[in-house]
């Protein structure tokens, strides 16, 4: 599986796209599934856990991210729109422990569409950002490989189920 990734500071965008060898179907699991989306959003030494998970137009949720040292890293997210199975957009930004935004950094949107393609599913997340600084103080924190490495990790989910 290749993973690629672009930025666009005209855009204020990261893409991130992956061809992924399951059906439309099976994907979309990743996504709608908590249990199976916290295998993958996150890079491997920063594995997710979503302790809530509302999966609705305007609902929420909060997880949190525990690198390798037990340091954790909360975030939240809220549903915008939800069109099964083809396409998710988010809000998503950082939060306290207790799952409320803590206006670090921002809000970023995600739009994630899942397109069927002769060898599967073409997945797609854009990333969009308020500014210009938003996106460069998340490429310094290293958004770009960690979405790389995030997302490198689903084919072997798929695979698995």
């Amino acid at each position: 599986m290749n993973v690629t990734t672009e930025t666009s500071v005209e855009n204020l965008t990261l893409t991130t796209t992956a061809e992924l060898s399951a059906s439309l179907e099976r994907t979309w699991s990743l996504v709608s599934d908590p249990r199976k989306l916290e295998r993958w959003w996150g890079p491997p030494e920063w594995p997710a856990t979503f302790v809530k998970f509302e999966f609705e137009p305007a609902g929420r949720a909060h997880y949190f991210m525990q690198g390798p040292d037990g340091e954790k890293i909360h975030g939240w997210w809220r549903f915008v729109s939800i069109t099964e199975p083809r396409e998710l957009e988010i809000e998503d930004g950082f939060a306290d422990e207790s799952g409320e935004p803590s206006g670090d950094l921002g809000v970023t949107t995600a739009r994630i569409t899942f397109e069927p393609i002769e060898a599967g599913t073409r997945l797609t997340i854009v990333s969009g950002f308020e500014s210009e600084d938003q996106l460069e103080e998340m490429a310094k924190m290293g958004m770009d490989e960690g979405m790389r490495l995030a997302v490198g990790q689903i084919q072997h989910i798929l695979d698995e189920s």
